[in-house]
């Protein structure tokens, strides 16, 4: 019966994570470490069982009382996917029906609900994070888990922090927050507090290192044939103190899970990586939930198993395979032994946890959409084609939505320079409005399949990580509107390359809007070109022509850009007849009622940059892989810059930026006095000690095969995937025909005995110490202008190592000052804040160094400092 997995490919062993540590690896503290290429990930295990720390453990409780109810099939069944296209949602696990438990949904994406209508379109993550406003990033998060909840979903797959942006072409960083760890681990924390607050699981996603998409998986690449996986290389310090930090603060703020990604990280498969996994995540961290795969990120069954993988996604080995290294061959090792009973326990003790850590069986109402069909009846199992009947009940889950999305995008938009002429007043004589991104999409706005082209106003980038618009409100129509409604003359020219028609416009203008864009994506779509990543940071559709066309013969030519991260303005930005920048991002559905708020003044512009406007390409430091460089083998790329990304690497190599991080003006000015710092006393540091329990064991369950055979009462659906066996004779229902070779398994794979505690663990987050108040920072903020405005006032933090940035950002606050009035700017400094990880002793430390800290309105304006006496 070829329903049936291929049992464990030879079980497909560890990888790399056999091999011996080398100077990436924990217990060397060069803090510039030798080489890289072909570096190693140590194996750690068994995998850590969960313990109902923090606030988990009301929720431990119930679910350890659910699971000692299940069968092993059953349990089986909450742990792997029922295969792509096998039900409504992107990605279903298996149901109880004897306990009337009908399985979990899981759907994109971070910025909405994908494949589904009557949902709202919200702004994307990198434009949310612009608004350096804690209160937009939990509303927008509440507002999305209330729509998921609404339409039956039990896991919204997002937020992002990973990508986290090492490099600015990567196609899929604008879905996370913001290439400094900081901005983003208050944004995700915030997130995953609101989806969870709406009764709904926060996937954080994707753990970890995942900076390109090229190379992100297996396959086949033009004539060079298979390539394997990248690998991403990177230093224990680095990984600490950069691309872990964020997750650690998702984690702290509860999420219910975290999504592990395509890539290898030091040549070990993400999803199989026990050190990642098991050592970090579940051990460092204390991470109480599940660890989900990405959609085919798993390559092993009990590999994966031991290396700290709960849940498979979707399911099957490849897209509507009906082939899964779980499923019955996870039921099978556990009856041969191989896999202890203990560890799929746990595995569906951190499945349920979640479930009841957010309140999912008081919130929980069934699956009324398909991500399949748009179409009110079609078939159950898209794939199989059966099970015809309702499928979509098309529940409006957006409420009032749009008000909240619409302030939000004005909030996150960036005015990078203003001579004067901003905001307009719709009374201007004559408005002339440019470029394709100011329109209508010719196909719709969701008329390109998952929004794989650049047709239209960008209001989202591409790939698994959008959502269906209801509408999108065009910057043209807008702007159209405010200017017939305030009797002025207003026309356009949409189309790029009508260079005469564009000339002959521009020279009536008194004042000529130019709309450019710059898109990116998953790598599974290619657009213009650019598979996923972007090629360049050139403005898309001949847009740098556009703007030198306007601005030739327009001395008040005002600039918006959409793009997916930073893109090149140096050869226009400075000139006179360019008299306004705006960058507006990936604003969602709202994207022209928001830019013409600011446009016109109803939303005071209070935006920061959450990334650095350069010159060139090249000052980003290293550049994407975007061929391969290994033969079949994994691309090697290593991450050799450390912690120096971003303004990080601008500030190390004395580059002046264009636009620095958090740089953002307004329509009124501030200036900052009055610096105090307040010492908090905090008792001394304390690396956490002594012994977990033994791992709790739920259940009994029957070593024989006949108790797992196919039920005869029910009805095979094509490709979808069972817990059941086929055979008796467990080599036949294997399907491998190298079943019974005496595997070596990792050492300490199956102990589930009491195992010693890890010394920067002891709370979901990390030792609970680290976020002891050990500074209080305050300085006065003045609005020194004649109307009403906000400003993100930030802190940053020298910490005077050698190898530390010149300057860290650390906290930050958005305050509302009215003209002539003044506001005090408070932010707490943690002892996590002015630490740096120690790769000795495997803990974060405190250094000698001084330390100063900074106050400013961006990264390169800091005119308050003081020493830290610590």
């Amino acid at each position: 019966m070829r329903w049936l997995a291929q049992a464990f490919l030879a079980i497909s062993l560890v990888e790399a994570q056999y091999a011996s540590p080398n100077t990436t690896t924990p217990g060397n503290n060069d803090t510039n470490p030798v080489e890289l290429n072909d570096a190693t990930s140590p194996p750690f295990y068994p995998s850590p069982w969960m313990d109902g720390g923090g606030d988990w453990a009301d929720a431990y409780a119930k679910a350890q009382a659910f699971v000692r109810q299940l069968t092993l099939l059953e349990k089986v069944n909450l742990t792997t996917g029922v295969g792509w296209e096998g039900e409504a949602c992107v990605g279903n696990v298996g149901s109880v029906p004897r306990l009337g438990f009908p399985g979990l949904c899981m759907q994109d994406s971070p910025l909405g609900i994908r494949f589904a209508d009557y949902v709202s379109a919200f702004p994307a993550g990198g434009t949310i994070a612009a608004s350096w406003d804690r209160g937009e990033f939990y509303k927008r998060g509440f507002q999305m888990g209330v729509e998921q909840r609404g339409k039956g979903v039990d896991v919204q797959l997002g937020p992002v922090v990973g990508p986290l942006g090492r490099n600015p072409k990567g196609g899929r960083n604008w879905e996370g927050f913001s290439p400094d760890p900081i901005l983003s681990g208050i944004a995700v924390a915030e997130t995953v507090r609101g989806i969870q607050d709406a009764g709904v699981i926060a996937c954080t996603k994707h753990y970890i290192l995942n900076e390109q998409e090229h190379f992100r998986s297996p396959g086949d690449f033009g004539d060079v044939g298979f390539v394997d996986a990248i690998s991403s290389n990177v230093d224990d310090k680095t990984l600490h103190e950069l691309y872990l930090w964020p997750f650690a603060d998702a984690v702290r703020a509860g999420t219910g899970s975290i999504m592990c990604s395509y890539n290898k990280i030091n040549n070990s498969q993400g999803c199989q990586n026990s050190y990642l996994q098991n050592y970090i995540l579940k051990g460092e961290l204390g991470f109480q939930g599940f660890i989900m795969s990405d959609w085919d990120a798993q390559h092993s069954g009990a590999a994966s198993t031991f290396a700290g993988l709960d849940m498979t996604m979707p399911g099957d080995t490849d897209f509507d395979s009906g082939m899964s290294f779980w499923g019955p061959n996870l039921t099978l090792s556990v009856i041969n032994g191989t896999v202890p009973g203990w560890r799929l326990d746990d595995m569906v003790t951190r499945i349920m946890a979640a479930y009841y850590f957010v309140g999912r069986d008081r919130n929980a109402v069934p699956v009324n959409f398909n991500s399949w069909s748009l179409d009110t009846y079609g078939y159950q199992h898209a794939f199989a084609q059966v099970g015809y009947g309702l499928i979509n009940q098309h529940v409006d889950v957006r409420h009032e939505h749009f008000r909240s999305i619409r302030l939000a995008a004005a909030k996150s938009t960036v005015l990078l320079k203003n001579s004067g002429v901003l905001p307009l007043t719709g009374r201007e004589k004559f408005t002339a409005v440019f470029g394709d991104d100011s329109t209508e999409n010719a196909y719709g706005p969701n008329g390109c399949a998952d929004h794989g082209c650049d047709n239209g106003t960008l209001a989202m980038g591409w790939g698994s990580g959008t959502a269906f618009y209801p509408y999108l409100i065009t910057p043209l129509e807008a702007i159209k509107n405010e200017v017939v409604s305030n009797a002025g003359v207003i026309q356009s020219v949409v189309d790029n390359w009508a260079y005469s028609q564009i000339e002959a416009l521009a020279k009536q203008a008194s004042v000529a809007l130019v709309f450019v864009n710059a898109d990116s994506g998953e790598g599974y779509i290619t657009v213009d070109g650019n598979m996923g990543d972007r090629n360049n940071l050139t403005l898309w559709q001949d847009g740098e022509t556009l703007i030198k066309n306007v601005s030739a013969v327009c001395n008040n030519t005002i600039v918006v850009i959409h793009s997916v991260g930073p893109v090149l303005v140096d050869s226009w930005y400075d000139n006179d007849n360019i008299t306004g920048i705006i960058w507006a991002g990936l604003p969602g559905e709202q994207s022209g009622n928001s830019i013409a708020d600011v446009l016109y003044g109803r939303v005071n512009p209070g935006g920061k940059l959450p990334f650095t406007i350069g010159t060139t390409a090249s000052e980003y430091g290293p550049d994407l892989i975007y061929e391969p460089t290994n033969g079949s083998s994994s691309p090697q790329d290593n991450f050799e810059e450390g912690v120096f990304i971003d303004y990080r690497a601008f500030d190390k190599n004395g580059i002046d930026p264009i636009y620095e991080f958090g740089f953002g003006l307004s329509y009124t000015k501030f200036s900052y006095s009055n610096l105090k710092i307040v010492k908090v006393s905090a008792a001394p540091y304390q690396p956490t000690a002594g012994t977990t329990i033994a791992a709790p064991v739920l259940g009994n369950y029957s070593t024989d095969p006949a108790d797992y055979q196919w039920p005869a009462n029910l009805t095979y659906v094509n490709k979808y995937i069972y817990p059941y066996l086929n055979s008796t004779d467990l080599e036949t229902a294997s399907v491998d025909r190298d079943y019974g070779i005496d595997y070596e398994w990792p050492e300490g794979s199956t102990d589930g005995s009491p195992q010693p505690r890890i010394a920067a663990g002891g709370a979901p987050g990390g030792n609970p110490q680290l976020w002891d108040v050990i500074f209080t920072i305050t300085a006065t903020v003045t609005n020194d202008g004649d109307v009403a405005g906000e400003e993100v006032s930030q802190l940053y933090i020298s910490l005077g190592g050698p190898d530390d940035p010149k300057v860290a950002l650390r906290n930050f606050d958005r305050l509302s000052i009215q003209p002539g009035q003044s506001a005090t700017f408070t932010a707490d400094l943690t002892r996590r804040d002015v630490s740096n990880w120690d790769t000795v002793t495997q803990n974060w430390i405190i250094t000698n160094h001084t330390k100063t800290v900074y106050v400013g309105s961006s990264s390169r304006t800091l005119p308050l400092s003081a020493k830290l006496e610590i």
